[in-house]
């Protein structure tokens, strides 16, 4: 199974290994069923972009991060104000957290991570304590029931410590591409190591 590099767009394949391929593909008819050797119909590469770009475009900034203690600031505030502590039920309580809370930037994320009111109650003391420390609620992030400093390394803070924020451009997103990138890889070797378009399997005929 020697590679070739000379067309690499044609066949990956040496001529020995692509005439072995090719008479063992006239050989075996699979139980009756043939297979031609035609090249991808570009509307199905066309839709199988359509449908990468679509779902990075969609997902953007992606669903899955984790919500920052900064993201909830807010609510921790409004659960002392009077027009909360006056309401019984926790569920009311929370939608009016929720409505005091809207049009702000946060508007995004506390939608994709919502909480109840035990949640926030939970967490509220955590982040009350980090706040009376004066730090930055965006570097710590809410793990379940916990407030934990967040395991990212950015860049360098002018005292020297590394920025625990999340990059905006790093949200899942290279990881995806790493990952997409290897199975359009793999998948386009895969498919030059066959004998060329060019030719077709005559199916014993």
């Amino acid at each position: 199974m020697s590679w070739n590099f000379d067309k690499p767009l044609r066949s990956l394949c040496d001529t020995a290994t692509n005439e072995a391929d090719k008479a063992l593909w006239e050989k075996e008819d699979l139980g009756g069923i043939t297979e031609d050797n035609n090249r991808l119909p570009m509307p199905v590469v066309l839709l199988v972009v359509l449908t990468v770009v679509t779902a990075f475009s969609v997902t953007f900034p992606l669903w899955g991060q984790r919500p920052t203690a900064a993201l909830y600031e807010g609510y921790v505030k409004a659960m002392s104000t009077p027009e909360v502590m006056a309401i019984q039920d926790d569920k009311v309580a929370m939608q009016k957290i929720v409505q005091m809370n809207l049009g702000g930037e946060n508007d995004a994320g506390l939608e994709r991570h919502p909480l109840s009111m035990d949640d926030l109650r939970i967490i509220k003391p955590q982040i009350e304590a980090l706040m009376s420390k004066g730090v930055d609620l965006g570097e710590y992030t809410v793990v379940g029931d916990r407030v934990v400093m967040a395991n990212f390394e950015g860049n360098k803070k002018a005292d020297g410590t590394p920025e625990r924020k999340q990059p905006w451009w790093d949200k899942g997103y290279l990881i995806d591409i790493f990952y997409l990138s290897y199975f359009f890889l793999g998948v386009t070797i895969l498919i030059k190591r066959l004998p060329p378009s060019t030719w077709q399997p005559r199916h014993k005929h």
